[in-house]
């Protein structure tokens, strides 16, 4: 399972893990956040979630060496 940043309205980005495949169409991303509550976070298939980079990536000082440089992947950093 993958894991995605879904935004927050308190801490501005929220880790969580998809836990149900998506399919092309589906109107929801089903997920389950770091504090383990389960939740059906509704997504435009144009504008899926921003992936989380692998944990061995965390704290990196060079942030080109992120597989994924976004908003999240930087404030996390």
């Amino acid at each position: 399972y993958n894991r995605v940043w879904i935004p927050d309205n308190e801490e501005v980005w929220q880790s969580a893990e998809i836990t149900e495949n998506y399919k092309a169409g589906d109107h929801f991303l089903h997920v389950q956040l770091e504090d383990g509550t389960e939740l059906n976070y509704p997504v435009d298939p144009a504008a899926l979630p921003p992936l989380r980079n692998p944990d061995i990536l965390v704290g990196e000082n060079d942030l080109t060496a992120l597989s994924y440089l976004h908003e999240p992947a930087v404030l996390h950093n």
